[in-house]
């Protein structure tokens, strides 16, 4: 589990306990359920990283919402929208192997994160890596419900595939940048695992051998 489960736990569990000593029984299983509920959504589970320069991982678990060609300051992008609901994983993985160059904060509204428009208007945070194909960048965005939004990197640091860079609480979305030439693997509707699922290949560099 994260680090950012504790507070959580520590609050059902004298819950569970105040219950169990002056309510009803029920009542205490109820609260003793919801905490491990909420344990389990801070699942942290292990992953066996397919490293491969050329390719760019999933940087969440969940599904894909939608995929579309953005302009963003850095020029034309394939961007690739993953919902993620209560029941997936949250812990955000780096997709490809680079160097932190921008962490973008801003806050903003709560829409379901599933809406297009959450991207521009929910509360978000951008991670923009520079990487040897290209930049690739991460959008953590909150949702409905989601309050806490975690990025456990610096600009400056470098990062590994499939390394966590962090989490983002109770249902969310995260949006994937590749460069406009990437050949994507997926389509709308697919179900991808952070730091495993290949999301697109770069294009070769012209400056290769």
């Amino acid at each position: 589990m994260v680090r950012e489960v504790w507070p959580y736990l520590i609050v059902g569990g004298a819950i569970t306990a105040a219950l169990a000593l002056f309510a009803h029984p029920l009542a205490a299983l109820a609260a003793g359920g919801a905490t491990v509920f909420v344990a389990a959504f801070f699942r942290d589970p292990a992953r066996q990283v397919p490293l491969n320069p050329r390719h760019v991982l999933s940087p969440a678990d969940g599904r894909v919402v939608n995929i579309e060609e953005v302009d963003e300051e850095w020029g034309r992008v394939s961007r690739v929208s993953i919902f993620l609901s209560v029941f997936n994983v949250h812990v955000n993985r780096s997709p490809a192997t680079g160097r932190i160059a921008a962490i973008r904060y801003t806050p903003g509204s709560f829409l379901p994160a599933f809406r297009p428009k959450a991207s521009e208007l929910n509360e978000r945070n951008m991670i923009t890596m520079e990487t040897e194909y290209g930049i690739v960048a991460v959008k953590q965005i909150a949702g409905l419900i989601a309050r806490r939004i975690r990025c456990w990197k610096r600009e400056g640091e470098s990062v590994s595939q499939g390394e966590k860079i962090g989490f983002i609480t109770f249902g969310s979305r995260v949006d994937l940048y590749v460069p406009i030439d990437a050949e994507l693997h997926i389509a709308v509707g697919d179900r991808v695992h952070g730091g495993t699922s290949r999301i697109a290949t770069h294009a070769a560099r012209k400056d290769a051998g």
